[in-house]
C-alpha cells in the first residue's frame, strides 16, 4: 500500500464499495465508512503513513475474515483490530531498533504536506485535533502502550477500560500511563499559535533574516530554547538536533540559500515550506510557532523518504 491511501494487496478495496474477497461490496463499503478514522488512528500511533496504510489494509484483511453478523459495533471493532496492529508493530521496532541515541532523537515522522490555501479532504481527517509535526516527534519518544493509551483516550477520547485490555493493564494503570504521556507532550510540544498568518509572519522573517544574513533578526524570531531537528535519514550526515536560538540561528544562516526555491506550504495544517530545486523535493521544513516566535523546527531531508511523498498538490 502507498501513501496516497491507495490499497493494494490481496484485497483491494475501493470508495465504490467494490471487493476481491469474501466479504462482498456491502461488507467493503461498511469498512470504507470507518477508513478516514483507522487510517488518523494508526498515523498518530506510527508517525508513518505508509505503514499506517499497511495497518489499515490488514484490518481489512481480519475483517474479511470474520463472521461480520456478530459484531456489534464495527467502528470499536475496526478500531481496537487497528490498536493491536499498531502496538505490535510499535513493540517490533523497538525490538530490532539498532540506531543510535543521536539518530533517534532526530528522527521526524512522515509529514503532511498540503497546499497553503487549500488541504486534501483525506489529509483533513488525518490533521482533525491539531496534530502538528513537533507533536508527533515527542510522541515517537513514547513507551508503546504510553502511545497507545495517550493517542486513543486524548485524540479520539476512547474510555480507559476499552483500551486497558490491549495493553494488559488495569483501568487505572492505562489512566496513569495517559498521564504521564501527556506530561512528557505538554512539557516538549507546546500548541502552536491558533493564528495561521501569525505563524506564517514568523517563517517568512526567519527565511528574509537566513537570506540576508542578519544573525541578530534571526535570534529575534526564534525562541530561546528552540529545537532544530534535521532527519537526513539513516547514515546521513547532516541528521542532528540543535538546541537554542543562537546555535540555531549559526546553522540557520547557511539556508538564506535556499530560499529562492522554498515554496509555502502547510506542515500538518501549521505554516512550513518545501524547498524544490528543479522539480525534486530537497526537503520539508515544519514550524511550530508559539507567542510569534519559533519553538521547533523540524526538517525531513531523507531522498529516499521525501520521494515516498505526494506533494504533486503544491502544483496547483
Amino acid at each position: 500500500m502507498d501513501g496516497d491511501g491507495d490499497v493494494d494487496g490481496d484485497v483491494n478495496v475501493n470508495v465504490d464499495g467494490d471487493a476481491d474477497g469474501r466479504g462482498g461490496s456491502a461488507l467493503a463499503e461498511r469498512f470504507e465508512e470507518h477508513r478516514g478514522h483507522l487510517r488518523a488512528v494508526s498515523y498518530r500511533m506510527l508517525g508513518s503513513l505508509g505503514e499506517a496504510d499497511d495497518a489499515v489494509q490488514e484490518a481489512w484483511l481480519r475483517l474479511d475474515r470474520t463472521d461480520a453478523s456478530e459484531i456489534e459495533n464495527l467502528g470499536g471493532w475496526l478500531t481496537t483490530v487497528v490498536s493491536r496492529i499498531c502496538l505490535n508493530l510499535l513493540r517490533s521496532r523497538e525490538q530490532r531498533r539498532e540506531d543510535p541515541v543521536e539518530r533517534l532523537e532526530a528522527r521526524v515522522p512522515d509529514p503532511l504536506v498540503s497546499p497553503e490555501r487549500r488541504i486534501d479532504p483525506e489529509q483533513e481527517v488525518l490533521l482533525a485535533d491539531s496534530v502538528g509535526l513537533a507533536l508527533m516527534v515527542v510522541m515517537e519518544s513514547l513507551a508503546p502502550a504510553e502511545r497507545l493509551a495517550f493517542v486513543l483516550h486524548d485524540m479520539f477520547a476512547v474510555p480507559f477500560d476499552e483500551i486497558a485490555p490491549l495493553i494488559e493493564k488495569s483501568a487505572a494503570a492505562t489512566r496513569q500511563l495517559a498521564g504521564r504521556a501527556r506530561r512528557k507532550v505538554r512539557g516538549q510540544a507546546p500548541a502552536p499559535d491558533a493564528d495561521l498568518a501569525r505563524q506564517r509572519e514568523a517563517v517568512d522573517a526567519f527565511f528574509a533574516a537566513a537570506r540576508d544574513g542578519e544573525f541578530e533578526a534571526l535570534v529575534a524570531v526564534l525562541d530561546p530554547d528552540v529545537v532544530l531537528r534535521s532527519d537526513a535519514g539513516a547514515g546521513g550526515a547532516l541528521s542532528v538536533v540543535l538546541r537554542g536560538a543562537r546555535t540555531v540561528a549559526g546553522q540557520a544562516v547557511a539556508y538564506g540559500v535556499l530560499s529562492p526555491f522554498v515554496r509555502p506550504a502547510l506542515i500538518n495544517g501549521a505554516a512550513g515550506v518545501v524547498v524544490v530545486r528543479e522539480d525534486r523535493a530537497l526537503s520539508v521544513m515544519a514550524f511550530t510557532v508559539v507567542g510569534g516566535r519559533i519553538v521547533a523546527i523540524d526538517v525531513l531531508s531523507d531522498p529516499e523518504r521525501l520521494e515516498r511523498l505526494d506533494l504533486m498538490a503544491l502544483e496547483g
